[in-house]
Parts: C-alpha cells; sequence; structure tokens
C-alpha cells in the first residue's frame, strides 16, 4: 500500500484514533502526514500534466507509453524530461495498455543451452541452412491448440509443423523429424536451428536429437523475444491474416484452417523479398506430404 493511501486512511479515522498510534500502525512518519495535511486543499503540480497525458491517452486508444507521450508533448511545446513524464503516468495509471514487459519464466529444467548464434542475422543465403523455430497458442472454444513449426530464413517459408493439445518436448522433436524428412537430401552442411529458451529447447531429448541429425541449436538471449523475431512474425502473419478473422471453434477446424493457410503461404501468398522461393513440399500436421515439386 502506497504511504499516500495510508495517509488518506489515517485523515479519514483522525477523530476516532490517535494520530500517532496510526502512525506507527502503518509504519508512516508522523511529519509525511502533516506534510500530508498540508498539501491538502492544493492542486498538485502534475495534476494539470496529467490531464493533458490522458486526454492524448484515449486519443491513442491507450496505446502510447511514456516515450511516444514524451514525443507527443515535445509535439505541443511542453518540454519534461522523459523520467517525469513516466513518473507522471506511473502515479496516474496512464500507462500503456499494450506491450507490457512480461517477466520471464523458466518452465521446466533447463538442462542445455546454446550460444546465440543467429544474432538477428535473418537472411540466408541459400536454403535450409538457417531455421527457426517456437510453439504458439491457437485459442478455441474446446481449449487451447498448440502450433509448433520451423521456417527457413531463405525464403521465408514453412519447412515443417505439427499441432498438439499439448506443449511438450515430443511436440517440438516430431516437428524436428518432419522437417528433416522433407528436406533430407537438400539439408545444408552447417544447419542452424534457432529457438527461444523454452524448456523443450533446452531438454536432453533436443539435444540428442540435433546431435543425431547434424543440427546446431542457436538460442535467443534470456528474455529477449526479438532474437526470435522471425519465428514470432509466422505466428503474427497466421493469427493476423486467418485465425482471428475466423476463430475455430473446434481443434479440428482449427487444424484445416492451419493447414490451408500454410498451404496458400507456402505456393501461392506473395513476398515481399527479392529471391525466388524454390519449389519445396511439406507435411500436413505430421500426415503424408500434400505437395511435392
Amino acid at each position: 500500500m502506497k504511504a499516500r493511501v495510508k495517509y488518506h486512511i489515517i485523515y479519514r479515522h483522525r477523530t476516532e484514533y490517535p494520530v500517532a498510534v496510526m502512525c506507527e500502525f502503518f509504519a508512516v512518519s508522523r511529519s509525511g502526514y502533516y506534510a500530508f495535511i498540508h498539501r491538502l486543499g492544493k492542486p498538485e503540480k502534475d495534476a494539470a500534466l496529467a490531464e493533458l497525458i490522458a486526454q492524448q491517452r484515449e486519443r491513442s486508444f491507450r496505446t502510447y507509453g511514456y516515450r511516444r507521450m514524451w514525443l507527443w508533448l515535445k509535439s505541443q511545446n511542453i518540454f519534461r524530461n522523459p523520467k517525469t513524464v513516466l513518473r507522471i503516468m506511473k502515479k496516474y495509471e496512464l500507462l500503456s495498455e499494450i506491450r507490457r514487459r512480461r517477466k520471464w519464466q523458466q518452465m521446466g529444467q533447463q538442462v542445455h543451452k546454446y550460444k546465440n548464434l543467429l544474432n538477428r542475422e535473418f537472411r540466408a543465403d541459400r536454403p535450409n541452412s538457417k531455421w527457426v523455430t517456437d510453439i504458439s497458442y491457437i485459442h478455441t472454444r474446446q481449449g487451447v491448440l498448440y502450433l509448433s513449426m520451423i521456417r527457413d530464413l531463405y525464403d521465408n517459408s514453412i519447412v515443417a509443423y505439427k499441432t498438439g493439445t499439448q506443449q511438450t518436448v515430443n511436440l517440438v522433436l516430431d516437428t524436428i523429424r518432419l522437417a528433416m524428412k522433407q528436406e533430407k537430401k537438400r539439408v545444408a552442411a552447417e544447419l542452424r536451428l534457432h529457438s527461444d529458451q523454452g524448456f523443450q529447447y533446452t531438454s536432453q531429448a533436443y539435444f540428442t536429437l540435433t546431435q543425431a541429425y547434424g543440427i546446431t541449436p542457436s538460442m535467443s538471449r534470456r528474455g529477449n523475444p526479438y532474437d526470435n523475431a522471425m519465428a514470432e512474425n509466422f505466428f503474427s502473419i497466421i493469427k493476423t491474416e486467418c485465425i482471428y478473422r475466423r476463430k475455430p471453434a473446434t481443434f479440428s477446424e482449427a487444424n484445416e484452417m492451419i493447414d490451408s493457410y500454410i498451404h496458400f503461404y507456402n505456393h501461392e501468398r506473395i513476398q515481399l523479398i527479392n529471391i525466388p522461393r524454390p519449389s519445396r513440399g511439406y507435411f500436413l500436421c505430421g500426415q503424408s506430404p500434400l505437395f511435392f515439386a
């Protein structure tokens, strides 16, 4: 509980209990309380600026963080230190409602960690030399469906993917097996497979399988989602262009949507890149190949 809230409580009950006793109970100083009393009735020095920020916050659909708010204030010839703007937005609970920084959480035991060999170099000069992989979730009325995929940075195509109702190590391993079965004769000698630090990718089983296939694992730094931005980018595309627009009700419907969209994405969707896309086959959620060229 903030000191200001405690002072308000003490002030409200000042006729019922001794102020000194309440200050001791709330672990605040009497001098601080009396300074609070002195300020009552006076307009807060930040109130006017907070009101301007609140109005712009609504106009920006509550999307502005303190940096954008600071830039907007400068455009209005209101000059404040960015830290002052942040303090006021925190004080009056005016922070952005999107893109809050989430605390990094570790699930399961980390057995193996790898260097960030990709280092945000998201271009590849030949197929099957740099892959990125990740797991995302698809919400349905039946529950959550997890989508594991591998993307080739040469042409941004989806090499292989699997879905499951649980976020398991086997879901990741099966995706790799599909990719290697599909690209067995065309994989580069030094294939790098980049992932985040999810427990599936730090497991002993993942280490053993990548070693067996001669794959060199690469791993994002802790709490740095931009290190695996190209995997996140595909999930954003499929959800925006497909999932969010149609909202699947069941796992079966979600799988059909994923199959259909990835076929469209790999073979029909115009890619904003300057290199031709090589023909490739791919697998439908671990089943037989749908297309081979």
